[in-house]
């Protein structure tokens, strides 16, 4: 069966569909692929998905084969490439930054995944900054954003620097203000940092990224409505 791009939550992927074009529904959820040839395939609910308008049918050998996961498990999944588990029950962040330039326009992404697998993304546009600022805003919107009662929060970050100057006791001479801002919130709500790969095929990772590289283009800021 072919493919066709579409868009799910903003992000294109790639998508089964029959012949004629129409999603392959099975049981509400489609197949999909983030990236032809990663070794990964996902089911996204068929609500969630729309045609990218235009998109030629690709061929079945399009995508290679895969492991079938689901993106709500995606973030269970995703968010373990460290030893240390997630514990049940607990609220996470993907966060990333990007720069256009360093200093330029720079961008926080974030993805917040609420217990159950639910997710909630925002994004921000910071004007002119560095890549540092942008990481650590990525983590400050994320705790702004994630509910005030949530009891357990687990922050996945690649920015080794940002995990540094807030958890490890790293000197910076940059940026005292936004560190301290940020320390304070990760100490109130005891949240937990946790560095992922960036650019490694973690699916949430790459959507903070993604994110963050929108803020850029919009030169918008859309923060992540997560209820209570």
């Amino acid at each position: 069966m072919p493919w066709i791009e579409a868009m799910l939550r903003g992000q294109k992927v790639l998508a089964r569909v029959k012949a004629d074009g129409s999603f392959v529904d099975e049981g509400g959820r489609v197949e999909i692929r983030y990236k032809p040839n990663d070794g990964r395939a996902y089911r996204a609910g068929r609500g969630n998905l729309s045609a990218v308008a235009g998109a030629p049918l690709l061929p079945d050998d399009a995508c290679g084969p895969a492991d079938s996961k689901d993106p709500g498990a995606a973030a269970k999944s995703a968010a373990r490439p460290s030893a240390r588990a997630v514990p049940d029950g607990a609220w996470q962040a993907f966060t990333d930054g990007a720069c256009s330039g360093n200093p330029g326009p720079a961008g926080s992404g974030v993805v917040i995944v609420a217990p159950g697998g639910k997710l909630h993304e925002g994004f921000d546009y910071l004007g002119e900054a560095t890549n540092n600022v942008a990481e650590l805003t990525a983590i400050l919107r994320a705790l702004e954003w994630i509910p005030a009662a949530a009891a357990v929060i687990v922050v996945h970050t690649d920015s080794k620097y940002s995990i540094g100057v807030l958890t490890k006791g790293w000197k910076a001479k940059a940026n005292p203000e936004l560190i301290a801002k940020t320390r304070r919130l990760v100490e109130q709500r005891r949240a937990r940092l946790e560095y992922v790969p960036g650019h490694s095929g973690v699916p949430l990772n790459e959507r903070a990224d993604e994110l963050a590289r929108e803020a850029i283009a919009s030169r918008r800021t859309r923060a992540a409505q997560v209820p209570g």
